[in-house]
């Protein structure tokens, strides 16, 4: 592939429109407007943000939102994210002129109308009237392998004619092989004044490698979709696309964010709605190693995609044969990834500050005995916390603890403080954080990307995260390996001077029925195999005990859990406080 072959393309993507097609349009704004901010960082240039269509054609009730694709929709989705263009898409005979209205009053770019080679003249009237509002326009070809020739040269005639801008070929039916890319495009490719476009499938595997030659035939436009989403075997994956053209201008693409917004949404979506691969085959095959690498780490849910592309990068550099379990645990255990060290080397963050204090200068964790003797109430996610939420609150309105949040709380607390050190929870979660609540962010969640997600104050929770050390505390800094959130807050309560600790919601992971979850919510992370459940538990429990015995060492009360626990030895019913 030239670099020069690259430069002339652009990237469109379709996944809220083709995509569509799997869960009936059902995506949330959100998600909409992440997958845009998130395309735009990438390098792709437009972005399909649905279809275009009204009541006249189709009942609200039975679709989501992108299926119409309102104009005030658009504008919430994608308002303040400067990037890729937008587009939208009509089926002929569903939308009219009047469903679109001025160009210079609307966020779309381009209007595309999918037509069947029956309406292929009328589609192009359709065309010439909306781009009088302002749009470019294309005509996209359904099935177009299907064309005979004698309709392959009435269309090129029509077009020679016509007044738009671009034309798609759609390999609908996902048949094409590569050696029938040239002489279908080629004939294309020779009409003045008109771009061509090519829409794959993946039908036969083959979307990538077609598209490939399309570029190389000098097609101008390539539609692709997030992780191939789309029916049955989907489509060519953008985030693939953008892999193979990052390596011949990486000052334009980027892949990391489009694998990020896969590991925090489309992941799910596809065990809800099954179609074409999965990201651990397609990070192997960017990195020619074995695919349990990826799916590891992967499957830990502790790790952003950044962190994963790192450490996938590294293992293709070592060359090794097959899967190494040893190799994988060496680079967790080595510190590249998670902020894990083994040594003692601690550079504390100043808060809200970039630059970075060595342990020599005068500092000092500023929470230190902020509450000393008080009561701290620790929130944990477990199904417990909302199955008795009553009896937490009547505690809370007794007692009056300092109330400290982890993760995602679904509204049923306002905690005094509320706390994150993963990435993937921070970024899934952060919007749902009470405004009174204080925000707590472990240290090793880059400020960049804090900052990225949210423009409130915070403030870092201090503490090495050491491989195999126990737990300890000094001059404020946690020492301690386990990262699960409501375990660390123990700790935080600590350095905050707490008289005793509580927690509720804490529920453990062993000895829950296999049909319910680990949280009182539902979350894509729920699903993991049984080995890492139990290693999880593992870590907790063991952290758990020596924070208990740090208390009972220094004359203070152990750790109180409050609701029903799998952690049996530090649970007293909340009966018998309230």
């Amino acid at each position: 592939m030239k670099k020069e072959q690259i430069s002339r393309l652009s990237i469109l993507d379709c996944t809220v429109r083709d995509g569509g097609y799997v869960n009936n349009w059902y995506f949330d704004k959100k998600l909409v407007r992440e997958l845009y901010r998130a395309l735009s960082k990438s390098g792709v240039d437009y972005v399909e943000i649905g279809f275009r269509s009204t009541e006249r054609y189709f009942d609200r009730n039975k679709y989501g939102l992108w299926k119409f694709s309102a104009e005030e929709d658009i504008y919430e989705a994608t308002n303040n994210i400067s990037g890729a263009r937008l587009a939208v898409m009509a089926d002929y005979g569903k939308a009219g002129p009047e469903d679109f209205c001025k160009a210079k009053e609307s966020m779309i770019d381009l209007v595309r109308i999918a037509t069947h080679k029956d309406t292929v003249s009328e589609t192009i009237k359709l065309l010439e009237q909306i781009k009088q509002k302002g749009y470019r326009v294309s005509l996209n070809a359904m099935g177009y392998t299907n064309y005979a020739e004698r309709e392959r040269n009435n269309l090129i005639d029509m077009l020679k004619a016509a007044n738009i801008d671009i034309v798609f070929v759609a390999d609908s039916y996902g048949s094409l092989f590569p050696e029938q890319i040239q002489p279908i495009f080629e004939p294309l490719l020779c009409i003045p004044g008109i771009k061509v476009g090519f829409h794959p499938h993946n039908n036969l595997q083959m979307a990538f490698a077609n598209t490939l030659e399309a570029i190389r035939c000098g097609v101008h436009f390539v539609d692709s979709t997030v992780f191939g989403m789309g029916r049955g075997a989907g489509n060519l994956p953008t985030e693939i696309l953008i892999s193979y053209f990052e390596r011949f201008n990486n000052d334009k693409y980027n892949s990391i964010p489009v694998l990020n917004i896969i590991d925090r949404y489309f992941t799910s979506l596809q065990e809800k709605n099954k179609w074409g691969y999965q990201l651990s085959f397609m990070l192997s095959g960017i990195f020619q190693c074995h695919p349990n690498y990826a799916k590891a780490l992967i499957d830990m849910k502790e790790y952003t995609m950044e962190d994963i592309w790192k450490v996938m990068d590294y293992i293709n550099k070592r060359d090794p044969v097959g899967f190494s379990k040893d190799l994988l645990e060496e680079i967790i255990n080595g510190g590249m990834i998670g902020g894990v060290t083994n040594n003692k080397t601690f550079i504390p963050v100043i808060l809200h500050e970039k630059k970075l204090v060595k342990n020599d200068t005068v500092f000092k964790v500023p929470y230190i005995d902020r509450h000393k003797g008080s009561d701290v109430l620790i929130l944990a996610n477990g199904p417990s916390l909302k199955q008795c939420r009553p009896q937490i609150e009547e505690f809370i309105t007794k007692y009056q603890p300092i109330v400290m949040g982890a993760n995602y709380l679904g509204g049923l607390f306002n905690p005094r403080y509320h706390a994150f050190n993963n990435k993937r929870r921070f970024i899934q979660y952060i919007d749902g954080v009470f405004p009174e609540s204080q925000l707590m962010i472990g240290q090793y969640i880059p400020g960049e990307m804090i900052r990225e997600y949210t423009d409130r104050q915070y403030e870092f929770i201090f503490y090495k995260d050491i491989i195999d050390a126990d737990f300890e505390i000094e001059d404020g800094v946690i020492q301690s390996n386990c990262r699960t959130i409501s375990v660390l807050l123990m700790g935080v309560a600590i350095v905050m001077g707490a008289k005793r600790i509580f927690a509720a919601g804490m529920d453990g992971y062993v000895g829950i029925d296999a049909c319910t979850t680990f949280h009182f919510y539902t979350e894509q992370d729920e699903k993991e195999e049984q080995d890492m459940i139990m290693e999880r538990h593992r870590w907790c429990q063991k952290f758990i005990e020596q924070i208990d015995q740090y208390l009972i060492a220094r004359e203070k009360e152990g750790i109180h859990i409050l609701t029903p626990t799998s952690y049996k030895a530090f649970y007293k019913g909340i009966s018998n406080y309230i």
